[in-house]
């Protein structure tokens, strides 16, 4: 089979949405790739935190081979055989009631915030507001990119909507603040983790405090877990390591493993508020990303991946803080299991491609910050090689890029 040259590739007929890196993927196997070239990289990027189980996951290829063989798609008008399952998966492992299947986060995310305003309204609260954060990301349609915190992606696309009260990260007096004597606040939306803001973890007895908060005031509490669910730090969701449930929490990214498919899943307060006609999708819900979904979840668990995560991440984070705690330039490492920030004091935004040049597929997020979400799967060997290849890229990036 014949491939299209990546030396450079070329997309003339595509938007230039992307600062794509110059490779080509051809196909890949566990946590490995290659490009088209035949060149191997080590992929601790997992599609930003989506490929759960890597790349051609065996059992993953034979449910989703038989599954396109049957139904890919047949609308929301009908019922098929996988959407309650993967409901009832996703509730049982949640604590919570039920689901609206969507394609991806920024659909999931959207949903939360119309799940938010429906419950002020049917409260008769007119203009209903919700808290959001510092340097939060929950996607870019007009409404996500109003929420999220970040003024560099929301540059060029106001004007913005109103209804949303922005506070800092791990600060509950701050919050309190924010929203005294205020009638119209309904419900408070964070990440677990802000990944795109830089993989910023919120502190177990800050989300604590903010479900206690929500239930003294009838708020709804909503925690994104789009890029930090789905056993990527060790429990099925984030938040669990505080010991909370939330009443909205939106899902994406890793729950396919590969497949676009998202979710809401909701707690008693905000289960029925969706009744028909309130909301909908085209794809969400379709038989393909079900079975992908459901099997994903059955494997992780077959294959005792949250376990992984959880030791694997534990290892990355000390060995990577051993090798550079006290370089000048290193600020912080830190994460949950594997979701992992290494915090530089300049940008480095070199280092993708730098990295990709060794073998090694990463990202940058908030310019500063090394971000490592590899797929769960990943062995206590190929957690070493992350670490020999990355650490020796950092230190000649901080020693060329010396002030």
């Amino acid at each position: 089979m014949s491939h299209p040259s990546a030396t450079p590739p070329t997309e003339p007929h595509v938007m230039p949405t992307y600062a794509r890196v110059p490779i080509m993927l051809s196909h890949g196997r566990g946590c490995r790739v290659w490009d088209v070239d035949g060149r191997e990289y080590l992929d601790a990027l997992a599609g930003i935190a989506v490929n759960t189980l890597g790349h051609a996951h065996p059992r993953l290829v034979k449910a989703l081979q038989e599954q396109v063989g049957r139904l890919i798609h047949v609308s929301n008008y009908y019922h098929h055989p996988w959407t309650e399952p993967l409901a009832a998966a996703l509730c049982e492992r949640s604590g919570l009631d039920n689901v609206f299947f969507c394609s991806s986060g920024l659909e999931a995310n959207e949903a939360a915030l119309k799940l938010a305003r429906k419950f002020g309204h049917d409260k008769g609260i007119a203009r209903p507001e919700i808290v959001v954060y510092e340097r939060a990301f929950h996607g870019r349609s007009i409404a996500t990119l109003s929420a999220t915190g970040n003024p560099k992606v929301q540059a060029g696309f106001e004007p913005l909507v109103d209804g949303f009260i922005r506070v800092p990260i791990n600060d509950l007096e701050a919050l309190r603040r924010a929203t005294a004597g205020n009638p119209n606040v309904v419900a408070v939306f964070f990440e677990a983790i802000q990944g795109e803001g830089g993989v910023h973890p919120l502190d177990a007895d800050y989300i604590a405090g903010v479900r206690a908060l929500c239930d003294a005031h009838d708020w709804l509490l909503m925690i994104d877990e789009v890029q930090c669910g789905m056993g990527r730090t060790g429990k099925w969701f984030a938040h669990q390591w505080a010991n909370i449930r939330p009443d909205v929490m939106p899902l994406a990214k890793g729950l396919g493993s590969g497949v676009p498919v998202g979710a809401v899943v909701a707690g008693p307060r905000a289960a029925r508020l969706f009744q028909p006609g309130n909301h909908g999708t085209t794809f969400g819900g379709n038989p393909l990303a079900m079975r992908a979904g459901l099997e994903t979840i059955r494997i992780m668990e077959d294959e005792g991946l949250l376990a992984n995560a959880a030791t694997q991440g534990e290892h990355l984070l000390t060995q990577l803080w051993a090798e550079l705690h006290g370089l000048p330039g290193v600020r912080e490492v830190r994460g949950k299991g594997l979701m992992i920030g290494i915090e530089l004091d300049r940008p480095c935004g070199d280092l993708v491609l730098r990295c990709a040049r060794a073998g090694l597929l990463l990202s940058v997020t908030a310019e500063r910050v090394i971000r490592l979400v590899p797929p769960l799967i990943l062995s206590r060997a190929e957690a070493d090689e992350i670490i020999a290849k990355l650490v020796p890229q950092v230190r000649a990036f901080l020693d060329e890029t010396h002030a």
